[in-house]
This record gives structure tokens, C-alpha cells and sequence, in this order.
């Protein structure tokens, strides 16, 4: 843990905005990068609050993403980047999946990245990424070990939905669903799940995805208020057949949990248990019959039941 006289060193160095001092809290960290994929809940912390990041071993999230970009001013950016990197030094382990988003690659992204790699973060989210070279780029400068996930908020990077997955370690996409909508010349009042076109991106979304083998986070709900609008999301969302959505308030990140990752949990228990029943039967001579809670088990249905444990496995 964190001590409460370190977190007021750190307080009282960010508010005298004295950059050297923070610096000296920083050391190089060899950490024990998180690589599970079995993550739902995406928080985002921006990483000019102190407070709010020293609140990481607690939050209920699965995955923390540590804000570089949006909602932190450009001022306090150097600042954020420095905070950002001792919270990544004094947790050398973490249950969560700690995510660093950077700010746009020609907005100093780059050098946000070849300054983090000293820190390991489990991945490094780029945001506006638009070209496979750019990919390239980044995967080149960043260390080994770190993920590489992508925000798809960009004309070009809806066009190479397909093409970005330039490298094994590219590993999550995040749909950034207002700055897309922007770039396409949509308007925002079209993000509703009666539109034509919200129920057309979110299974290419999911789909494209799958099938690369990369984990794909729906997007922000940005009214955090709104529990029931949001909810009502995450059930559309669920049917599609996501796994994970960004979140920007704790309480979301409970919804999430709750709709989300809770039902995942209970398809992953059927699943093991029609592969039980078929296995049993099976022994016996018969591949086909009807279970009164699962309905008719035959080599098809216990296929798919089997993948579905070693695909979540693998995630893990």
C-alpha cells in the first residue's frame, strides 16, 4: 500500500508544480506485466489526480486506464505523465490491468511512450491512430512485453479495422464512438440504439474483432448519471455479444461487472457442464440426447460449449 505521507509529498510537489521533485519520486520498474484478456470493466482515471489514482488497489474495475489524453489540460500533461509513471513503479504487481493512454502520436505521444517503457505498463492505448505504419511505428519504439491496444475513433482506422493488426502484441481495440461519429460527418444525435447505423457499427465492430483475436471494449457512455440509459446499453451490448465497455464513473464500472462480466461467468458454467453431461454420455455409447435445463446436447453443441472454455482460458 501506498502510504498517506507519500501521497502528501506527491500533493504537495504537484501543487507547487515542481516537475524536478516529482521526477525524483520516479524509478525505473521491472513489473509483472498483467497479460489476462478476461477483463470487462475499462475505468478511466485521469492521471493529474492524485487521489483518484492512489484509489487503484480498491476501485471495483478490472482494467484502469490511466488518462494522459482527454481531461487533462495540456499544461498539466508533463505533470500527469510523471504521476502516471511513480503509480506504475510502486505497483510492480496488480490484479487490475493497469492501460496508459497516451495522447495522439503527433501530440507527443512517441516520446510518452519511449518515457514509459522504463515503467512497464501492461499496454499502452494510442488514441486517433489512422495508418498500419503508424502501428508499426509505436510496436517498434514500445518494450516487448507491453500490449498494444488501439483506440478506433478515425475514419482510416474504421477503413483498416482489419489492416492495424500489424503485430501479435496488438491486443484490444476500444470503439471511440463520438470521434468517429465526428470524423464520419455524423451527427451525434445518431448514437442511439434505435439508429440503423449504432446497430450496424456495433456488431462489425465485435466481429471484425473476433475474428483477429483481439479483445474489442464498446465505448464511453459520457452520462454517467444516467444508470438506466447506460444500463440499457450494457443489455444491448450483452446480446451483441460484448465483453467489456469503457467506463468513466465507479459506479459504472459496478453496472459493467454486473451485466457484463456476471453473465459471461454463468455461460462459462453451462458451458462446463454440458461438456460434462456429453463426456458422460458419450462413455456410454450415445452423442445425442435432451437434458430437461440445456435442451438437446449433441457433437455440435458440445464443440461449441469446448471452444468457448479454451478460448476463455486463453484469455486468461
Amino acid at each position: 500500500m501506498i502510504s498517506e505521507a507519500f501521497l502528501q509529498e506527491l500533493e504537495a510537489a504537484y501543487q507547487a508544480r515542481d516537475l524536478q521533485k516529482l521526477q525524483s519520486f520516479c524509478s525505473a520498474t521491472y513489473r509483472e506485466i498483467n497479460t489476462s484478456q478476461a477483463y470487462s470493466s475499462v475505468l478511466m482515471l485521469s492521471c493529474n489526480n492524485i487521489k483518484h489514482l492512489s484509489k487503484i488497489p480498491t476501485l471495483k474495475a478490472d482494467c484502469i486506464m490511466l488518462n494522459l489524453e482527454d481531461g487533462v489540460s495540456q499544461e498539466d500533461k508533463p505533470f500527469a505523465l510523471v504521476l502516471c509513471a511513480i503509480f506504475l513503479s510502486k505497483l510492480s504487481k496488480c490484479e487490475k490491468k493497469l492501460v496508459v493512454r497516451v495522447n495522439a502520436l503527433n501530440n507527443g505521444g512517441y516520446d510518452e511512450i519511449a518515457y514509459l517503457n522504463q515503467y512497464m505498463p501492461d499496454a499502452v492505448r494510442v488514441p486517433k491512430i489512422k495508418t498500419p505504419k503508424e502501428v508499426e511505428q509505436v510496436r517498434a519504439l514500445l518494450h516487448e512485453k507491453t500490449e498494444l491496444h488501439l483506440s478506433i475513433e478515425t475514419k482510416e482506422a474504421w477503413h483498416n479495422l482489419k489492416e492495424l493488426k500489424k503485430d501479435p502484441m496488438v491486443k484490444a481495440y476500444y470503439l471511440g464512438i463520438l470521434d468517429l461519429f465526428a470524423d464520419l460527418g455524423l451527427p451525434h444525435s445518431g448514437i442511439r440504439m434505435d439508429n440503423p447505423t449504432m446497430l450496424y457499427i456495433l456488431p462489425h465492430f465485435l466481429l471484425t474483432c473476433r475474428s483477429m483475436d483481439i479483445k474489442a471494449v464498446s465505448f464511453v457512455f459520457q452520462e454517467y448519471k444516467d444508470t438506466q440509459s447506460f444500463t440499457k446499453w450494457l443489455e444491448l451490448e450483452k446480446s451483441i455479444g460484448f465483453d467489456a465497455k469503457g467506463c468513466i464513473s465507479p459506479l459504472q464500472a459496478r453496472l459493467v461487472n454486473q451485466i457484463l462480466k456476471d453473465d459471461n461467468e454463468k455461460e462459462l458454467r453451462r458451458a462446463r457442464e454440458i461438456v460434462r453431461l456429453f463426456e458422460e454420455k458419450k462413455a456410454e455409447g450415445i452423442t445425442g440426447f435432451c437434458d430437461e435445463r440445456y435442451g438437446f446436447i449433441d457433437e455440435p453443441v458440445y464443440k461449441g460449449a469446448l471452444s468457448l472454455l479454451e478460448k476463455n482460458h486463453s484469455s486468461m
